[in-house]
């Protein structure tokens, strides 16, 4: 995970981010399919997604994928890599980069909305880089929830399965879920906190809701991307709830040195969508590593 947030640290820092269009939808008979593409410094790649919402009730992931990768220069295929696997430690190292440069040095509570892959990933994120020492975990799903519960007591943390207002006491909160609509209240959230929402990649659903973007300063990972596909953003634009100004920053202003936090006091929000330039820089950190 460490080596993960690394290497897109020097992604998001390098002087030019890999090209990487909007992604494509398409109707699936029931099913999604997303196609997302990159080009850049690193080579060629693109993500095939599918998202079937029935898979659950069958015992299948929601999401299946696969991604190529094509060497730079000459174009030749590089890798085929297990799309899934990639998607869960892009999404939570993301969250890792993002929190190792918004959140308080100190944050050590952190609360999970959601049980699944992208909630023990980014269980996994926040211990590499704060020293969190106190988990809750909010899901709709007892048995999952229990899994993540254990899984935290097992790296020696104290671990509970608890409701919406445990993010009162948390220094650091993760909504990874399909829900549509807000998970919590956001007038709970408490001085400081830092809050990193990577469930909703559509502009008609969101995981915060406007109190909790209205106290906070808000960073995308690019600006295009958010404004056409983050309902966390989206939604209280649109009813006036926050300006455009409240978007403070994208996250390569960040990792280059902008300011966003002048407090210990200021609330952040990180939002993301998942871009397809973050799967490409990882897709070659990884090939690199194994040629290594």
């Amino acid at each position: 995970m460490e080596a993960a947030i690394d290497a897109l640290e020097a992604g998001f820092r390098a002087p030019r981010l890999p090209r990487s269009p909007l992604r494509t939808s398409v109707d699936a008979e029931g099913a999604e399919l997303l196609l997302m593409p990159a080009v850049g410094e690193p080579g060629t790649g693109i993500k095939l997604v599918t998202v079937n919402p029935s898979n659950p009730k069958r015992g299948l992931p929601l999401i299946h994928a696969v991604y190529v990768l094509f060497a730079p220069g000459t174009s030749e295929p590089a890798a085929v890599i297990d799309g899934a696997a990639l998607t869960a430690l892009r999404t939570a190292a993301v969250s890792g980069l993002a929190t190792r440069h918004l959140a308080n040095q100190e944050a050590e509570r952190l609360v999970i909305f959601g049980a699944g892959v992208q909630a023990n990933g980014h269980l996994m994120a926040m211990r590499a880089v704060r020293p969190v020492w106190h988990v809750t975990v909010v899901s709709r799903s007892p048995g999952r929830a229990q899994a993540l519960v254990d899984r935290g007591r097992s790296l020696d943390m104290e671990a509970a399965a608890g409701g919406p207002e445990s993010v009162a006491k948390a220094d650091l909160v993760c909504t990874c879920t399909t829900s549509p609509e807000p998970l919590f209240e956001g007038s709970l959230l408490k001085p400081g906190a830092h809050v990193y929402a990577v469930g909703a990649y559509r502009p008609e659903t969101r995981e915060l809701d406007d109190a909790a973007m209205a106290r906070s300063k808000i960073v995308v990972e690019t600006r295009e991307a958010a404004m056409a596909e983050a309902g966390d953003v989206v939604i209280p634009m649109a009813s006036g709830a926050i300006g455009p100004s409240a978007v403070v920053a994208d996250l390569a202003e960040v990792v280059k040195g902008a300011s966003v936090r002048t407090g210990p006091d200021d609330i952040t929000v990180f939002k993301s969508v998942g871009v397809a330039f973050e799967d490409l820089i990882l897709a070659r950190a990884a090939v690199d590593r194994i040629d290594r």
